[in-house]
């Protein structure tokens, strides 16, 4: 009876320590018995953090020491537990507990129903290595490697890159070997993603986009890459960093006009400027040429898609028409005369890209010039003038009037369709694309000075021009408000070389008609234009390398091919008034209520007839 009274009512804890020779059923074994009999038993503590340090080894395999062993008698499943309550009983009633652990000595006899059962064994199983793996990763701040992490990867981005998908799996048959199962998608989500490696129709931009520069992604459709977080470096480059070149290269020309024309003597300035702006002009050049190289080699999925945008594909002029302007810029002590067949280089690229812009703007479709026309389309007419300009200088003479023929019957042209913005285009232009309006002088201002090197005279046709230049300077230079409110991007680039083309222009002109006012505005006119450019580059420096906000998430280029069917979400968006299909189901709305209106009308006044009669 004095046993009885230190019997435990309470069932024991599973992680205390428990020595394997005390219990029946246990998996001990007689050595391990002899070997701690020598040695003093190892604390709970200190055997889990043996087992947790041994888990940090991935590669070596366990090392199972019954020394420090842990065995915990569990069954297998709850329906085990569930079976030996009807068909027996682990322990009797009688079981004794001696310090919380049971004492085999102390049982009584089996039952007969449960002599007849074999005796349940439970054999300790090994440790899982989940939990070490997390702590691992908790206080490492990385994972090790693993092979199930390779279902964790992103794979969202592998549709935009060159060298994987696709091309790599068809790279890997052209080689007469067999894909590997790992190459294959391993989930749904990766089938879905590889549909959008196809090229896009223009439609699909005009759905799935909005905003003059179709740059907004409307509220009913989804982009097929994560909007939650910033992507990669190259697939945020846009073909618009080339604008940046457009105006530092154009300094070096003011500022090779500005020492060496007869009415700006007076100002008695040296050659030096233009000889360090021409070459910070193609440093800058060779450097966004280099990154925008690696976007076509690393992501060519993402270059095609800028190239079949409609509004994107203007800017592929942009090199081009920079290394135009790097050559009439270029400093006397360097070159004086250019051989010819550069010019022939360089316009064989603008001639090609504009038979395609141009074969479009006439044949119609999505992509005509009424439904594409935008201030950014001038970048593809501006390039006709500036390689007649270039071809003059050179000596050409039939070069230069082709191009500058093709460039004048296409300015036309569109100066109307802007200028009208018809229905098919956005009647209002947000703030941040304002400055791109100074792009309507570009075209007048360079085409005037290439029609006085053609003619050789600043005559009567290229004063025409140069008039057009200034009045439409002038129109945006007096709207003060208009520049105003917007933040910070790429686009105020536009500012520079038509401001910096205008006051080439003037020199020019001034040196036709010399007299104080043309001299004063030729200076003001290049002052602007010198200041403007230095505090945009200042100003793209800083958001570029200190605030890291220069090149945001470009979403016109990861639009889905399919248009999703979400109604719901367009009638929310109505509700709201945040989209432009709302303006269409309005407008629908509206029709319909008043052909309801004349429905009405009609039947009453039939119906007065009827009784009249």
């Amino acid at each position: 009876m004095g046993s009885e009274e230190h019997v435990s009512l309470q069932i024991p804890s599973l992680i205390e320590y428990i020595s394997s020779n005390e219990v029946v059923g246990f998996d001990n074994i007689v050595e391990d018995h002899i070997l701690l009999n020598d040695k003093q038993q190892p604390s709970a503590k200190e055997i889990e953090v043996a087992a947790s340090e041994s888990t940090f080894e991935e590669y070596e395999p366990p090392i199972h020491q019954r020394v420090h062993s842990v065995s915990i008698s569990m069954p297998s499943s709850p329906m085990e537990v569930h079976l030996e309550k009807i068909k027996g009983v682990l322990f009797s009633p009688e079981t004794i507990f001696n310090n919380e652990i049971p004492d085999s000595s102390s049982a009584p006899t089996k039952s007969a129903n449960s002599s007849k059962l074999p005796e349940a064994k439970f054999h300790s199983q090994p440790l899982p290595k989940s939990s070490a793996f997390e702590d691992q990763a908790i206080h490492t701040g990385r994972f090790p490697y693993n092979p199930s992490l390779k279902r964790l990867r992103d794979n969202r981005y592998d549709n935009f890159k060159t060298w994987s998908g696709k091309l790599e799996r068809q790279i890997t048959l052209l080689r007469g070997k067999t894909p590997r199962k790992s190459d294959q998608p391993e989930n749904t989500f990766e089938q879905s993603t590889e549909q959008v490696v196809d090229p896009l129709p223009a439609d699909r931009y005009f759905d799935a986009l909005e905003g003059p520069e179709l740059d907004t992604l409307r509220a009913s459709e989804e982009i097929v890459l994560p909007e939650d977080k910033q992507w990669p470096f190259l697939l945020r480059y846009p073909i618009s960093s080339f604008s940046i070149c457009l105006g530092i290269s154009s300094q070096s020309i003011l500022w090779k006009t500005l020492p060496t024309s007869a009415s700006t003597k007076f100002l008695h300035l040296s050659l030096t400027t233009n000889l360090v702006l021409w070459f910070i002009a193609v440093a800058t050049l060779v450097v966004v040429a280099c990154i925008y190289l690696l976007k076509i080699i690393f992501y060519f999925e993402a270059v095609r898609r800028e190239y079949f945008h409609p509004i994107r594909i203007n800017f592929f002029f942009s090199p081009f028409i920079a290394l135009l302007f790097l050559a009439l810029g270029v400093p006397p002590s360097i070159s004086s005369n250019l051989h010819p067949a550069l010019w022939y280089i360089l316009m064989t690229p603008i001639l090609s890209l504009e038979l395609k812009i141009y074969g479009q703007w006439m044949s119609g479709g999505q992509r005509r010039l009424s439904k594409v026309a935008n201030p950014v389309n001038h970048l593809s007419i501006v390039g006709n003038f500036v390689g007649a300009l270039l071809g003059a200088s050179m000596g050409l003479k039939e070069g230069p009037i082709f191009f500058f023929a093709v460039g004048m019957a296409h300015y036309m042209v569109l100066f109307v369709t802007l200028y009208q913005r018809l229905p098919t285009n956005e009647t209002v232009i947000p703030k941040e694309l304002h400055p791109v309006f100074f792009l309507f002088v570009a075209a007048p201002s360079v085409a005037s000075m290439a029609w006085a090197r053609i003619q050789g005279s600043f005559d009567y046709g290229s004063r025409i021009g140069y008039f057009i230049s200034m009045f439409l300077y002038l129109s945006l230079a007096v709207r003060v408000n208009f520049f105003r409110g917007f933040k910070f991007s790429l686009a105020w680039w536009a500012y520079t070389f038509p401001m910096t083309g205008a006051a080439v222009s003037t020199i020019r002109y001034s040196n036709e008609v010399t007299n104080v006012a043309t001299q004063a505005l030729a200076v003001i006119l290049s002052v602007v234009a010198t200041l403007t450019v230095t505090a945009l580059f200042i100003t793209t420096v800083l958001h570029a390398f200190v605030l890291q906000d220069l090149f945001p998430n470009d979403i016109a280029i990861a639009i889905s091919d399919k248009s999703p069917n979400k109604p719901r979400r367009k009638w929310f968006h109505l509700k709201n008034g945040t989209s432009s299909d709302s303006k269409d189901i309005e407008a629908f709305l509206k029709s319909a209520t008043s052909s309801k209106k004349k429905d009405l009308e009609i039947r009453s006044f039939v119906e007065t007839a009827n009784c009249s009669s």
